[in-house]
């Protein structure tokens, strides 16, 4: 099982904006979206190695591995967010049926995070009947000397929001397995744009002819729409292509 494309993001009032792809195929869209991720107009920074996507999925699939950091670490490769972004997520803010989680970008802007099957299937488990609160939970409590906001609490259990120094603990140390030194929460956002980045999907040029040339872009500068990036998510979502033989 291949962990698939990941897609990016979609953002509702964003000072973002990204090179518009000619409208005929979602394959302009991908180069598009390709192309920005590569200069770091889109997402930032994209330092650090990036890591195979055939050594995540065998991270993710480990027995070993709790839900909650499977089901982060996928939502963070999925989505190609910024970890802090998925970290403070509530459970107001899922669209389980939609696949897409609403957040706020570092800008103030709200963001639509469009994910795949592989996180779909795991957000039921640890959300685990609760109707409120923060998505990703602490395992104790907190001491009453330090106490969260009570945004950041839990009702129905009394815990914290996970924070992002415990959840990049846990990463490294689950990926030792795939890691001798073991991998930052970052080598998933840059692997996932990395991966997008080289999925252009240009065809090969046949013995004896020159190299296919990349489709030229617009000047034009335009916000993809939510649709676009969303339909781009689930056409890459390796349990939809299953579906489909």
């Amino acid at each position: 099982m291949s962990t698939g494309m990941p897609f990016g993001r979609t953002a509702v009032h964003s000072t973002c904006w990204v090179q518009a792809p000619k409208p005929s195929s979602s394959c302009w869209l991908i180069i598009c979206i390709a192309r920005v991720a590569r200069s770091g107009w889109l997402w930032g920074n994209m330092t650090g190695a990036a890591v195979a996507d055939t050594s995540l999925e065998r991270l993710f699939r480990r027995d070993d591995v709790p839900v909650r950091e499977k089901c982060l670490c996928r939502l963070l490769y999925e989505t190609a967010a910024r970890a802090q972004e998925v970290l403070s997520l509530n459970f107001e803010d899922v669209d389980l049926d939609n696949k897409r989680a609403r957040t706020t970008s570092k800008g103030g802007d709200t963001e639509w995070l469009h994910f795949q099957s592989g996180s779909a299937r795991l957000l039921p488990r640890i959300i685990a009947g609760r109707q409120t609160g923060p998505l990703f939970l602490a395992d104790r409590r907190p001491a009453p000397a330090r106490t969260p906001a009570t945004v950041d609490v839990c009702p129905v259990t009394g815990r914290g929001r996970l924070s992002y120094e415990r959840a990049e603990y846990l990463f490294k140390q689950h990926s030792r397995r795939i890691s001798r030194t073991g991998l930052t929460l970052h080598h998933l956002r840059h692997s996932a744009l990395t991966t997008l980045a080289d999925a252009k999907r240009l065809p090969a040029p046949a013995d004896g002819q020159k190299p296919p040339q990349e489709p030229a872009i617009p000047p034009a500068l335009v916000h993809p729409s939510a649709e676009a990036v969303a339909a781009m998510t689930a056409a890459h979502d390796p349990a939809a292509r299953r579906r489909q033989r």
